[in-house]
């Protein structure tokens, strides 16, 4: 499975983009699941978030959700997270 992640917005408004694959990993099963979980929080199209705050873009195996700060689930914001450290 293949998810990338895409941050924009911000004070400064610089973007991030980072991807992983979770094949050939020890816990791909977890990161799966966790995915299909984030993409059940997101929605189609670009949600409005807060001045200043970040925007998500998550791709899972070509299935695309948005998603903003402060408005993300508890998987989303997991994701997000572990897909910027791991895949950066």
């Amino acid at each position: 499975m293949r998810i990338q992640v895409r941050r924009t917005g911000g004070f400064a408004g610089i973007e991030r983009t980072a991807e992983i694959d979770t094949a050939p990993l020890p816990d791909a099963t977890y990161w799966q699941a966790l995915a299909h979980r984030a993409l059940a929080g997101g929605g189609p199209a670009p949600h409005p978030g807060v001045p200043d705050g970040f925007a998500y873009t998550i791709t899972v195996d070509g299935r695309t959700v948005h998603c903003a700060d402060p408005h993300l689930t508890d998987a989303q914001r997991e994701l997000i997270s572990r897909v910027l450290k791991e895949g950066a």
